[in-house]
């Protein structure tokens, strides 16, 4: 455990707080749809169904102010104020999908989006935790500031290319870890990305090299995914209509 007056404290204890809230909410969530009798309900005051996501929005507002108002020399309340954070910010991605859509998509396949939307929140984080910064890699490039500014633009060119072509977490988590934009970015674009639509002709090559890489390789790691994550967060597999 790290002390509680270094950064990390309160980094560790936003990863607490996204983790342990978000395997939470989906337990409780089952439970409701599974109607066990002894579990609370949804919270319904007046017949409205209030969505965790207000209460998310709460607790993370609550939780941003506290960390910008206490003094820096209260560690306590700072690495509170950073698992309020946390857990705010799980009750929120867990219904990102609701926020995108702007409608109740939780248990659909397009709510299957706010489930990769925490699990790429705990990577990230997790990622922080183990001593990843982003863009910067100090020990990576050297001292020079010139140098490392250039680097940093460089890597970050490619990790947009990488999420032109459709490649998300390559992207995202390439801003995390060298090397990984650059592999997302030479690689063929998916199918249907914006990089595909702009670069690649309908009926070429390289397009159709995309689609057999998308049914050989992908959909395979795709449906292993929703496997693992349906275990957790229980299945998406209501009608966008009920």
């Amino acid at each position: 455990m790290y002390p509680l007056d270094l950064p990390q404290s309160r980094l560790l204890f936003f990863f607490l707080g996204l983790v342990l809230t978000f395997v939470f909410i989906r337990i409780s969530v089952r439970m409701i749809r599974a109607g066990v009798r002894w579990w609370p309900g949804n919270f319904t005051p007046g017949g409205t169904h209030i969505h965790h996501v207000v209460f998310g929005a709460v607790f993370m507002m609550l939780g941003g102010v506290t960390g910008l108002a206490v003094p820096d020399d209260e560690h306590g309340l700072r690495v509170a104020a950073a698992a309020l954070l946390g857990v705010g910010a799980a009750l929120v991605l867990d219904e990102f999908a609701l926020i995108l859509h702007l409608r109740d998509v939780y248990w659909t396949k397009d709510g299957r989006l706010s489930v990769d939307a925490v699990f790429l929140a705990v990577g990230m984080t997790g990622l922080l935790l183990l001593g990843a910064r982003p863009l910067g890699y100090d020990e990576f490039y050297g001292e020079g500031r010139p140098l490392r500014v250039v680097l940093i633009l460089v890597n970050l060119g490619f990790a947009v290319v990488a999420l032109l072509k459709g490649k998300v977490w390559t992207g995202l988590l390439g801003l995390l870890v060298p090397v990984l934009p650059e592999i997302g970015a030479v690689r063929l674009a998916r199918p249907g990305s914006p990089w595909a639509r702009w670069r690649y002709t309908e009926g070429s090559r390289k397009l159709r090299r995309a689609y057999r890489r998308e049914a050989r390789f992908r959909q395979p790691l795709i449906r292993a995914k929703i496997r693992v994550q349906e275990f957790i967060s229980g299945r998406h597999d209501l009608d966008p209509d009920d």
